[in-house]
């Protein structure tokens, strides 16, 4: 079974990025950088991380908090939006960088990676789709489709028409006007795309096992699909 293991990878500011990382059994077909919920890598991520593994993809979750000094998924909602509106956009994007670069150093091309991201990771996971050049993305009820939830990340009906790479944006009907305004800008980009929306009166959808399920289903056939 695929286990997990954190480690830090050395910064240029003379700081540390911890990355949780879990390697398929056999071999690799390619990696995807998983960026985190609000509450940081929870089980809940590290069952991400896990899961793509299982399908032969190295995984790989950057702590994006490191520099607010806690990593706690245990933190009170007031801690967490502090940790959320600290995010600097350009820190993210060099964290993220920095888990690229640990997949390239593995020997895989840029054209066999992928992000994903869920929540806050999935706002993150639009940005780096728009700005780096990658295999495909995948965003799951990514916040600030129009209003952004930090003050140095665009919102994502901004960002979306200059996507780079495959994007497939996951929802619920919840949210349906704002994402159906998402999709319209995603189709405005020179790429594939594609918005997929389940029934629910929330912005998550994943309280139904079924819709979980196949929203999964979905996010593994995206990446089988473009990370060649």
């Amino acid at each position: 079974m695929t286990g997990t293991r954190t480690e830090a990878v050395p910064l240029t500011d003379g700081g540390e990025l911890p990355l949780t990382v879990a390697e398929p059994d056999g071999p690799v077909r390619g990696g995807v950088v998983v960026l985190h919920e609000a509450r940081g890598v929870t089980d809940s991520v590290v069952g991400l991380l896990t899961g793509l593994a299982a399908d032969g993809l190295l995984a790989v979750a950057p702590h994006l908090y490191h520099r607010r000094g806690t990593d706690d998924p245990a933190g009170t909602d007031a801690e967490v939006a502090e940790r959320v509106g600290g995010l600097r956009l350009d820190e993210v994007m060099d964290d993220c960088d920095t888990a690229f670069g640990w997949l390239a150093d593995t020997g895989l091309p840029s054209d066999l990676m992928g992000v994903l991201g869920f929540d806050l990771g999935g706002t993150v996971a639009l940005q780096v789709a728009a700005n780096r050049t990658l295999g495909a993305a995948v965003t799951v009820a990514g916040q600030g489709i129009e209003h952004s939830p930090s003050p140095s990340v665009p919102a994502l009906v901004e960002t979306a028409p200059e996507l780079t790479c495959p994007w497939l944006g996951i929802y619920s009907e919840g949210d349906s006007a704002a994402v159906g305004r998402l999709r319209d800008a995603a189709a405005k980009s020179e790429v594939a795309t594609d918005v997929v929306v389940y029934p629910s009166t929330g912005y998550r959808f994943d309280d139904d096992p079924d819709a979980a399920a196949e929203a999964w289903e979905r996010v593994l056939n995206w990446f089988d699909s473009h990370l060649r």
